[in-house]
């Protein structure tokens, strides 16, 4: 039998600018029957030039370099900034953020109303050192940009059919937005029925499950939190995680050989482009949070774009380009396993689009119980109300103490051995499974006083693999961005060394908010809810 593989530790910028004014559209030696844009072709008689932001095209004016976008391109940027509502900062913020990831511009002209993926404050930062496109007043800009397609005389009558067709156009686009909106509507509807049709005769037919409940905007807190780089960062750095992932599948190429692979909360895309190097021939990423832009940019950068879909959109919510898929691989554990509740989302796709024989990777999973003997850090949490410089803050101990912790455990403080209170099955688990009662026993192992109660979880890679990997994320073993989850009791409870701690765990979802979890533990007389959020 192939021996499990615990991965550990190995040994493994730009100065911006100060943002330019705007120009006020204003010069007080322009003539007033100058053209439009004239000012800006020529400065202390020297030529200026302006780089396109899509080819390395030098161009003689910002109306020729809009121009050339046009023409070449197949890109309007007055379209784009009247579509998109942008003011002067979402206007540089654009610029900035198409000259620094260098995107297509096909990529400009299919973007949802929100979020946008230059939003970010970095995006205010120059690229470009005196870039004329970010010295150009925006209602110049846009007012020129209708000028030039309609006839000067300046005639009344000019001037109503320039009105009317500005009419005509907004009337278009609010017409092409309902249309997009009705469209979704009725993709989200197939999908919805398509969910009923394939859960019917389940233990809770047409159950999609409260996250695939959940309204996109009642969602968007959760997947704003992954659209920032930092937290991706630490997840990549986090090598026991990481490559545990990549061990997986180089070392079981023939898992992947000439498959269909969907990855479920891809990120920046890592797990996708391991499957493609693993020799998957077909992978479709998706993700909602606006990382998935720098994932699309990874990809191609990696040259692997014929072999990786990057999709944006809630996996609930979009259709993908194939019926069935071989594969689900997913990095979807939180805190304690289940906290964010990202395994309803993988079970979801599962359910819809796996094949009969296919597999969802991770594929076995198991929540692990330890007791804990730590003065120090009781004192320092619960105790410390007790006497606050003279005072009494007691009181305090009841918001304190619902509120698990997340935090590295020392191994030095356990004081019992661990148990393992729950395991998954990702291939057969069920929505309705997520939510357990389990009895416990901890067979303590140091006579002291229990203070908290510690959960952690492993993972193994293991169905059909000739090379299996797991890995843990117990105070045991080498630290993980996942840490241990720490349930602090109220009162330490005495314990002796050979004697059985006895007790009961109940995990549920908050109903107010299905990402987070309710942790109740019954140990003999006592009780104790925690919340995690």
């Amino acid at each position: 039998m192939a021996e499990y593989t615990d991965p550990r530790e190995f040994g493994g910028d730009g100065a911006a600018d100060e943002m330019p004014e705007l120009s006020d559209g204003d010069d007080e030696d322009m003539d007033n029957d100058e053209e439009p844009w004239q000012w800006e072709e020529e400065e202390d008689g020297l030529p200026v030039n302006v780089t396109c932001l899509f080819c390395d095209r030098l161009l003689n004016s910002v109306p020729a370099t809009l121009q050339h976008c046009t023409d070449e391109h197949q890109v309007n940027l007055v379209d784009v900034i009247r579509k998109h509502h942008l003011d002067d900062y979402g206007y540089i913020k654009m610029i900035n953020f198409i000259r620094s990831t260098k995107c297509d511009a096909s990529g400009l002209t299919g973007l949802p109303d929100a979020p946008l993926p230059w939003e970010s404050e970095d995006f205010l930062r120059p690229v470009l050192q005196d870039d004329l496109l970010l010295q150009t007043d925006l209602e110049e800009l846009c007012e020129g940009s209708s000028l030039s397609t309609c006839p000067s005389s300046g005639t009344k009558s000019h001037d109503a059919l320039q009105q009317r067709a500005l009419a005509a156009e907004e009337r278009a686009r609010t017409a092409e937005e309902a249309l997009t909106r009705a469209m979704d509507d009725l993709q989200k509807l197939k999908l919805l029925a398509q969910g009923l049709v394939l859960n019917a005769g389940t233990s809770k037919p047409g159950n999609l499950g409260a996250v695939a409940e959940l309204r996109e905007d009642e969602d968007e807190a959760y997947f704003s939190s992954y659209g920032h780089y930092s937290i991706h960062e630490e997840m990549l750095k986090d090598k026991v995680r990481t490559e545990s992932y990549r061990d997986f599948m180089y070392r079981n190429p023939e898992v992947f050989r000439d498959k269909v692979v969907l990855d479920v909360g891809c990120g920046t895309g890592i797990l996708s482009m391991f499957a493609a190097r693993a020799g998957a021939k077909q992978v479709i990423a998706v993700d909602q949070s606006a990382i998935i832009y720098q994932a699309m940019d990874i990809v191609r950068f990696n040259q692997l774009e014929d072999k990786i879909t990057v999709i944006k959109g809630r996996i609930e919510d979009i259709k993908l380009p194939v019926e069935k898929v071989d594969i689900i691989i997913s990095e979807w554990m939180g805190y304690f396993l289940l906290f964010e509740s990202m395994l309803d989302s993988v079970l979801y796709a599962r359910d819809l689009y796996l094949a009969d024989n296919g597999s969802v990777y991770p594929d076995l999973c198991n929540i692990s119980l330890a007791a804990v003997g730590d003065a120090h850090k009781h004192q320092d949490h619960i105790a410390f109300w007790d006497d606050v410089y003279g005072f009494n803050m007691a009181c305090m101990k009841r918001v304190v103490l619902p509120e698990s912790m997340v935090e590295m455990v020392k191994e030095d403080t356990l004081i019992s051995e661990p148990a393992v209170i729950q395991t998954f099955d990702c291939n057969r688990v069920c929505l309705s499974e997520l939510e357990f009662d389990s009895d416990f026993s901890l067979k303590i192992t140091n006579t002291a006083d229990c203070t908290a109660i510690v959960g952690y979880f492993d993972v193994f890679f293991d169905k059909g693999c000739g090379n299996k990997v797991m890995f843990s994320t117990g105070p045991q073993v080498t630290k993980t961005h996942w840490k241990q989850t720490v349930f602090l009791l109220e009162r330490p409870l005495s314990v002796q060394a050979g004697e059985e701690l006895r007790g009961k765990i109940t995990v549920r979802k908050n109903k107010k908010d299905p990402r987070s979890l309710w942790v109740t533990f019954d140990l003999g007389d006592r009780k104790q809810t925690y919340c995690m959020q």
